[in-house]
């Protein structure tokens, strides 16, 4: 049974709400940038709405702590999505940020670039390189909980999350660092696969008709079908279920439209590449119930739904370190070397198993 907030909204009301947020923030975006991808975040505002505020672990005040939960955008060209939701849930993008898109000397570029944008995990554009980017992170929290843990003390226990386009999947890739996932059973792997039908240039019945959620079974996948793009309660079963799936990876294939709410773009790739254009804009806004004016306009409830964020990444990052303080106390020196590993540091003596070759005469 929906009821109501402090804001006068019910939970149902507040989600659509916040999901047109982000929807609307990266059209005006592209729109004043003259460039980029409005479709991917009308289309995948939803899905990422719900993993973000209901399901990833990360602290804004500091973004690199270790155990948060890594977010990979693989489909690098629907970038003002992520810039977004960086925005909205307190990172230190500002909103000026956003309204500099693509501009010379922004945090926001055309796509991700780790070194430059608070937690942009990787740097993401050429398709699929993202998806085994996050493959590679899956491995490594792997290799890093069986090196460091020990009964009672998960100190490495995060999650690598995916958000992939069709053009991803459709590359060898993908396909190579899924295959090798699925063979080492990386279970804290999720993919979410923005099932649009569309790429750059056609949509995908003329280039790629396979059943990817078969091919993705067979590579020792977990796999599930959301058939609704815009269902936030069946984007939240299909993730609890993958959490709840140890042993596999996850793809969850969402069906979703790009450019959703665009009168005449939805469903075409006039969406994928280009604004959408005022009058296009405008008329979007108005299918979806949102204000034409002003541009990059943040409901004060809905910023204040995506900045409970902040709090609740501080907490967690308090709690892992509590835990990580007693892990201390038991094992001294694992501890010592896991902070070594994560400092970067090479442990003393480490060059003395490499063999010296006497050059030919």
């Amino acid at each position: 049974m929906n009821t109501t907030d402090a804001t006068g909204l019910s939970p149902v009301q507040l989600g659509q709400l916040a999901v047109n947020t982000i929807r609307f923030l990266s059209v005006d975006a592209v729109q004043k940038a003259d460039s980029g991808h409005p479709g991917l975040p009308l289309g995948a505002a939803p899905m990422v709405y719900i993993l973000w505020t209901r399901f990833l672990q990360h602290n804004q005040t500091n973004p690199y702590w270790f155990n948060r939960d890594r977010f990979v955008l693989s489909a690098g060209h629907g970038s003002m999505l992520l810039y977004s939701l960086l925005y909205l849930t307190g990172y230190d993008v500002p909103l000026e940020q956003i309204k500099q898109f693509r501009q010379w000397g922004s945090l926001t570029l055309g796509h991700p670039e780790c070194t430059l944008t608070p937690d942009v995990e990787t740097t993401s554009g050429p398709l699929g390189q993202g998806f085994a980017n996050g493959v590679g992170m899956a491995i490594a929290e792997g290799h890093l909980a069986a090196r460091c843990n020990r009964p009672g003390h998960p100190i490495v226990d995060h999650y690598t999350y995916i958000l992939a386009s069709d053009g991803d999947l459709m590359e060898g890739v993908a396909a190579e660092a899924a295959s090798l996932a699925g063979h080492l059973k990386r279970g804290k792997l999720i993919c979410l696969y923005d099932d649009s039908h569309v790429t750059l240039s056609a949509t995908t019945d003329i280039t790629f008709t396979e059943d990817r959620t078969r091919r993705f079974a067979a590579y020792g996948w977990h796999t599930q079908l959301v058939e609704n793009g815009n269902d936030l309660a069946a984007i939240d079963h299909a993730l609890r279920a993958a959490q709840a799936e140890s042993e596999r990876p996850s793809l969850i294939l969402v069906r979703t439209h790009i450019g959703y709410g665009s009168p005449h773009k939805q469903d075409t790739f006039e969406a994928h590449g280009s604004p959408l254009g005022e009058d296009e804009v405008k008329a979007t806004k108005q299918a979806l119930g949102w204000p034409v004016h002003p541009p990059f306009y943040v409901p004060d409830e809905a910023l204040t739904h995506f900045r409970l964020a902040v709090e609740q990444g501080a907490r967690a990052e308090a709690e892992w370190a509590m835990k990580f303080s007693e892990y201390s106390k038991v094992f001294p020196d694992l501890a010592d070397e896991f902070q070594q590993r994560m400092a970067g540091d090479l442990p003393q003596g480490w060059d003395t198993a490499i063999p010296t070759f006497q050059p030919d005469p």
